[in-house]
This record gives C-alpha cells, sequence and structure tokens, in this order.
C-alpha cells in the first residue's frame, strides 16, 4: 500500500524537501555549479518532480519545467524512504527499486549535499503527524 495518500502530497513532501533544499544559500551555491537538471518520475501515486539547479526552481506536474538532463523513475514510498536516510542509492539502482537516465555519476556526487536535508525533512513529518510515512 502506498504511504502517500495522492499527488498533492507528493508534492507536498517530496516537493517539499526540494523546496527547502533551494531555500538554503549554501546548499544553492554548492547545487547551481552542477548544471544538472534532475526529473524524478514517481509512481504510486503518478507524480513529477523536476528540480532545476542552475536556475534554484522546482517545477510539479508531467510536461512542466525544463528538459531534465538526469532522471530518476521510482516509487513514492522509495522515495519517502530516501529522505529518511533509509535508502542508499547506489544500492537501490542495483536492485532496481531506482532506475536512471542521463548522467548518474555526477548525481551520485551530490549525496553527501542530500543527507543535509534527511534531517529537515524528517522534522516536517514530525511537526505534521505523519507517522505513517515515518514508519515506512
Amino acid at each position: 500500500m502506498a504511504v502517500f495518500a495522492d499527488e498533492a502530497e507528493v508534492y507536498e513532501y517530496l516537493g517539499g524537501v526540494f523546496r527547502a533544499g533551494l531555500e538554503d544559500p549554501e546548499l544553492v551555491a554548492k547545487l547551481q555549479p552542477t548544471g544538472i537538471v534532475l526529473r524524478i518520475t514517481y509512481t504510486d501515486p503518478a507524480a513529477v518532480i523536476t528540480v532545476d539547479m542552475p536556475n534554484s526552481e522546482l517545477h510539479t506536474g508531467a510536461g512542466n519545467g525544463p528538459a531534465p538532463n538526469i532522471e530518476l523513475f521510482m516509487s513514492a514510498d522509495t522515495g519517502n524512504r530516501f529522505w529518511l536516510g533509509k535508502v542508499v542509492l547506489p544500492v537501490a539502482m542495483g536492485k532496481g527499486d531506482v532506475r536512471a537516465k542521463g548522467p548518474v555519476s555526477k548525481l551520485l556526487k551530490l549525496l553527501p549535499t542530500a543527507k543535509q536535508l534527511f534531517g529537515p525533512y524528517r522534522r516536517k513529518l514530525e511537526a505534521d503527524g505523519r507517522d505513517d510515512l515515518l514508519k515506512a
């Protein structure tokens, strides 16, 4: 069973973690020079998030935002578990839980930066009383 009720929840929580990152000047300074435009296509429920790192923009919905140069495909549950620190991206890719297109090595170099958002993500879930997502 999916932990997110609908697409709007995916955008609120999984999109929200990217919004928080794009509001952090230190993170933005690390992300902008990468040139990465990341599109994540989630299933269960279906949702699409595009993170334009050079321009510090977040776009939600299929067909919105610039063309990506890296794409990830995963269930929304896997996305939730990643931000909780429970998914090791290279392992998930090896097992087929996450599929990727594009120069993934560039993205993997950003994993230490992404880990800085694990705490804020968990705190948002706690503040919203989302024990269902915390236990995923």
